[in-house]
């Protein structure tokens, strides 16, 4: 067919015109638009618009408010176009619908999908119901522990109380076993840079490597007495809270081999800080809950336990003492030491002696002195 015709101006206009009938293929995706034969809507749709019945011009033809023409057909319905040219129409049930002619087979032709029921459009747009009770119980049963020692000790320990983990790139060749199991067992890793992990621990002494895990419970007084030996030494510590104290007490707990830890609060011994500052000796120490530490010592004494307390200016020098091979060792916070209480419920009362120059030794210092002394007389 000719591509080109002159107009009355004697100009060369040019007519672009699809390929012959026969020459076209089914789209290759689909498998839509191949036509062995031509349609009489499609001569319609090529032929001038000059060529269009008597009928359709005589309509009555109006604008629209955005200047688009438009018409009624024979059975009273609306036609126009819409911004893309396109032909719309309201069809008998008062619906808008584009004029399939504009389309042909095209692949992309737009098909219209039925109204969803309300019922159906609320259960979609409803967010889900978020329970603030059990986002608090669950924050309260997980912590945050981090250092690479500690979190290497908790994965040897207690693997299955990992809940999701935070690796720096320069620490997950030494965490090779750990990247492993998480992996095996579909928990949450993410190897991310040191800003991320800052803010993923909480801390910028994070040592490469954060872990959220579930808390460990403390145990009772009578449960541990259930399965206490011959040789037994129990650290009671009565309102020491600072966790740097903890893990420093927790460390020397784990090296001279005293395993219970009785504590007014058993989760401060979960703390970030306390674990990190242990060192990993956090996992060799088991909470006593010892929330009416008064009654808790009594327990202690009538299952055979020496109470043994702790003083800055009096009781028996630790270099003369004989210390017991089962005994509760009681210490204090360091400004206030042990209550009046808890000092009468003493069997035998211990000092560390020096210089004088300063009032007292650090809790964390003075329970690796006297623990130190007690690993020597009775391992």
């Amino acid at each position: 067919m000719n591509d080109e015709f002159k107009g009355k101006s004697g100009k060369v206009k040019v007519m672009y015109v699809r390929e012959e009938e026969g020459g076209k293929k089914p789209n290759p995706r689909t498998g839509k638009g191949g036509r062995s034969a031509a349609r009489p809507e499609d001569n319609r749709r090529s032929a001038p618009r000059t060529t269009r019945s008597n009928d359709e011009n005589e309509r009555p033809r109006s604008r629209d408010d955005a200047g688009r023409t438009r018409s009624r057909d024979d059975a009273g319905r609306t036609r126009g176009r819409d911004d893309a040219g396109r032909t719309r129409g309201r069809d008998d049930a008062g619906r808008d619908r584009r004029d399939d002619r504009d389309f042909g087979d095209s692949p992309w032709r737009t098909v219209s999908r039925p109204p969803m029921a309300a019922a159906d459009n609320e259960a979609t747009d409803s967010k889900p119901v978020i329970d603030a009770e059990q986002i608090r119980r669950q924050r309260q049963e997980e912590t945050r522990v981090y250092g690479e020692n500690a979190c290497q000790a908790l994965f040897l320990s207690r693997p299955e109380s990992i809940v999701r983990a935070w690796f720096v790139q320069s620490v997950t060749p030494r965490f090779r076993e750990t990247l492993r199991w998480l992996a095996a067992n579909r928990k949450a890793y993410h190897v991310v840079d040191d800003a991320e992990l800052v803010k993923a621990s909480g801390t910028e002494h994070h040592g490469g490597v954060c872990f959220i895990i579930k808390k460990r419970m403390g145990m009772a007084v009578s449960e541990w007495l259930k399965q206490s030996g011959q040789k037994d030494c129990v650290l009671a510590l009565e309102d020491v809270s600072n966790p740097h104290n903890l893990g420093a007490i927790m460390r020397s707990c784990a090296h001279f081999g005293v395993k219970g830890l009785l504590v007014n609060d058993a989760s401060l011994l979960e703390s970030g800080a306390a674990v990190r500052t242990a060192e990993g000796g956090a996992e060799h120490v088991q909470a006593i809950n010892g929330e009416d530490f008064a009654n808790s010592l009594e327990a202690f004494r009538k299952a055979g336990y020496t109470i043994v307390t702790t003083s800055s200016h009096q009781g028996t020098p630790l270099a003369r003492a004989e210390l017991p091979a089962k005994m509760v060792l009681v210490l204090g916070q360091e400004r206030e030491g042990i209550s009046d209480t808890t000092f009468q419920q003493g069997d035998l009362s211990l000092s560390i002696g020096g210089t004088g120059n300063v009032e007292s030794l650090n809790v964390s210092v003075a329970t690796g002195v006297l623990l130190a002394e007690w690993w020597r007389q009775n391992a």
